[in-house]
C-alpha cells in the first residue's frame, strides 16, 4: 500500500447531527399527504387516459416507500454506538440514499418506456382532468418539499427531496399536457412531456448516487483537499512529516480523519494533539480525530515539514 505522508497542522469538530422532533414530523406528514395523492392520481390517470398523470401516480408511490426508507433511517441513525457498532448507525443514512436513487433509476426507466410505446400508440386523454389533478398534486408536492428543506441537510434528506421535486416536475409535465391536449387535441405532447420529465430526473438521481456511493466507498469529502490538510498539520511546530493520512464521510455531517505524525520531541505531543484538533476542526469542519504520534528517522513517500 502506498502511503502518503505529509508536514506540518490538525482539530475536532462535527458531531453526530441530531434530528429534531419536527424533522420526524415532517417525514410522517410527507409520507401521508404523498400516499394519499398517489391513489388519487392513479384512479384519475386511469380514467382519463393520461400517460403522464399515470406516470406521476407511479413516481409519488415510490416516492412514499422513499419517505418510509428515509424516515426510518432518520430514526435509526440517532441510536447511540454499541459494541457491534461503535459508530452507531448514522450510515443508514446514506444507504437509504442510495437505495432511493436505485428506485429513481427504475422509474425513470419505466417511464420512458411507457412514454415510447405510447407516442407509437396514441390513446385519448380527458385533459380538463388531468389539469386538475395535476394542479393539486403540483401544490402537494410544492408542500411536501418545503417540509422537508426545514430538516438539516443531509444525503438522505436530499435523496428525499429528490423524488419530490421529481414529482413536481412531473405534476408540471401532467398540467402542461392537458392544457396543449384541451386547446388542440395534439395527443403526442402527454409522453414526449414525460420524456422530459424522466431525462430531468435522471440527472439529479445519477449525482445523487454518485455521491451516495462515493460516501460508502470512503472516498475523501468533496470539499476538503487531503494534500492541503496533511501539509496543515505537517507545518505544525514539531511535526516533522505526516503518513497514513486518511480522510473520509462517516455519514452526513461527520467527517473522520486518521493520521500518524511523526514528532521531533514525543513530550510536545499534547500541545501538538490540541493544536492539531482546533486545526482541523475550524478550518475543515473534521469532528472525528484521530492521530498518531511517531519518533521516527523515516516514513515512505513522507512530506516534509515546509516553513513559510
Amino acid at each position: 500500500m502506498a502511503h502518503t505522508h505529509f508536514e506540518h497542522h490538525g482539530s475536532d469538530h462535527n458531531q453526530p447531527h441530531s434530528h429534531t422532533r419536527h424533522e420526524h414530523h415532517a417525514y410522517g406528514w410527507a409520507l401521508l399527504l404523498t400516499l394519499g395523492f398517489a391513489v388519487v392520481e392513479a384512479i384519475t390517470g386511469w380514467w382519463s387516459g393520461s400517460l403522464a398523470l399515470l406516470s406521476d401516480a407511479g413516481h409519488m408511490l415510490t416516492d412514499s416507500l422513499s419517505l418510509l426508507l428515509a424516515g426510518v433511517a432518520t430514526w435509526l441513525a440517532q441510536r447511540p454506538p454499541s459494541e457491534k457498532h461503535s459508530y452507531g448507525l448514522a450510515r443508514l443514512e446514506i444507504l437509504a440514499a442510495l437505495v432511493n436513487s436505485l428506485f429513481m433509476l427504475a422509474i425513470v426507466g419505466g417511464i420512458a418506456y411507457e412514454a415510447i410505446d405510447r407516442y407509437q400508440h396514441p390513446e385519448p386523454v380527458n385533459g380538463k382532468a388531468v389539469m386538475l389533478v395535476a394542479l393539486i398534486g403540483l401544490l402537494i408536492n410544492l408542500g411536501v418539499g418545503w417540509l422537508l428543506t426545514r430538516g438539516e441537510d443531509s444525503l438522505n434528506r436530499r435523496a428525499a427531496l429528490v423524488h419530490v421535486m421529481g414529482d413536481a416536475l412531473g405534476s408540471i409535465a401532467a398540467l402542461t399536457a392537458g392544457l396543449v391536449i384541451s386547446l388542440t387535441g395534439w395527443l403526442p405532447i402527454d409522453p414526449i412531456l414525460s420524456i422530459v420529465v424522466a431525462m430531468l430526473i435522471l440527472v439529479s438521481t445519477l449525482n445523487l448516487l454518485r455521491e451516495a456511493l462515493h460516501v460508502l466507498m470512503e472516498g475523501v469529502p468533496g470539499n476538503i483537499s487531503l494534500n492541503e490538510v496533511g501539509n496543515r498539520l505537517a507545518r505544525l511546530d514539531g511535526v516533522t512529516r505526516v503518513h497514513d493520512l486518511h480522510i473520509w464521510t462517516l455519514a452526513s455531517g461527520q467527517i473522520a480523519i486518521s493520521a500518524h505524525l511523526n514528532l521531533r520531541d514525543l513530550s510536545a505531543w499534547p500541545r501538538i494533539l490540541s493544536e492539531a484538533r482546533e486545526v482541523l476542526n475550524h478550518d475543515f469542519g473534521i469532528g472525528h480525530v484521530t492521530l498518531q504520534p511517531e519518533v521516527a528517522e523515516r516514513a515512505p513517500i513522507a512530506f516534509h515539514a515546509r516553513h513559510e
